[in-house]
């Protein structure tokens, strides 16, 4: 497989332990997380050769996060290091009725700081065939916005496949401009998009016709907005408690929608990341040539089985994911 190339911040994640609130809690677990690093990560597991961009503080955790990096296999020869601190989230789990928390510490971060002059992207991308990115990297600064739509411009520029998961996050956009002033030029520039019709509301000012699909309706009027989309996917999310979802995967190619069967998913460990893990998944199955169909369904599979694991990071191996896509969810022990 050519190599993917992945753009975003990677924090430090502190979560509260054995499910206690914010208020309760005198020790945090640790550990490093991003969304765009969450996807490289398991691109890496997968053997899919993979480059993480990023800017990280010259410090002992900038250190420790790149030395991570190393030891997943992911290239990270075009990290750059500066900026005085790494960004931070909390985050405390939701369990049973008590829905989840994350609350973020990003400000003047080493990311939110950068120069978009730093990053050679016909270099960085050279011999690559994917670049990916999150709705989260531009809504940190200006200036990793206009690095994102740089990047962005380049991959198009040279036919690589551009894919962008609009992660609308309401709270971090600060900086001064509107999402809806930024994200649509982005989009511009890419031919795969996670995208689900509350983002296309909030993002492009696109509501679903009352005659129609939600999905399919939203589906049809961004690729009419936007010449170059090709594939359109988001996951649907059921949700008894916080601790028993069900999901499914939509996605919109061709003039077709595609849905996959509904995974149930009991007794949930941690959600966050599942939305990497989709992502991950159906480039890692684009990349070895499945249908569009297959590609879905192991990217929902990846990604219920990451609710089962704890942390951001989707560690579960391709024969795993595949035995979840496969329908048996049994959970029986293997010797």
């Amino acid at each position: 497989m050519r190599k993917v190339v992945t753009f975003g911040e990677t924090m430090m994640r502190l979560t509260t332990c054995h499910h206690r609130r914010f208020g309760q809690s005198t020790t945090y677990e640790s550990a490093f997380a991003g969304g765009e690093s969450n996807v490289a990560s398991a691109l890496a597991k997968w053997a899919v050769p993979v480059v993480h961009v990023t800017r990280l503080p010259k410090s002992d955790l900038g250190d420790a996060v790149v030395d991570g990096f190393k030891s997943l296999g992911i290239d990270t020869r075009f990290i750059q290091r500066g900026g005085r601190r790494l960004g931070l989230f909390f985050v405390e789990k939701g369990v049973s009725i008590r829905a989840g928390k994350v609350i973020y510490d990003r400000a003047d971060s080493a990311f939110a700081t950068l120069s978009p002059a730093d990053f050679d992207w016909p270099a960085i991308l050279e011999g690559s065939s994917w670049l990916h990115f999150t709705g989260i990297s531009p809504a940190i600064s200006e200036n990793a916005a206009r690095a994102c739509l740089e990047a962005a411009q380049t991959a198009n520029r040279m036919r690589l496949t551009v894919s962008m998961d609009v992660a609308y996050r309401s709270n971090l956009w600060q900086w001064g401009k509107r999402p809806a002033e930024v994200v649509p030029e982005l989009v511009k520039h890419c031919t795969v998009i996670v995208c689900s019709p509350h983002d296309t509301a909030e993002l492009f000012g696109i509501y679903p016709r009352p005659d129609e699909d939600p999905f399919r309706s939203v589906c049809r009027q961004l690729m009419g907005q936007f010449p170059a989309l090709t594939t359109i996917i988001t996951t649907e999310r059921g949700q008894q408690s916080a601790s028993h979802n069900t999901l499914r995967g939509k996605c919109w190619q061709g003039g077709r929608l595609l849905v996959t069967d509904t995974t149930d998913i009991p007794n949930i460990v941690d959600r966050i990341g599942g939305g990497d893990a989709f992502m991950a998944g159906f480039i890692y199955a684009s990349l070895a040539a499945k249908d569009t169909l297959s590609a879905l369904r192991f990217g929902v599979a990846a990604s219920a089985l990451k609710h089962t694991i704890d942390g951001d990071l989707p560690l579960a191996s391709v024969e795993e994911i595949e035995t979840i896509m496969n329908g048996d969810t049994s959970g029986r022990l293997t010797r």
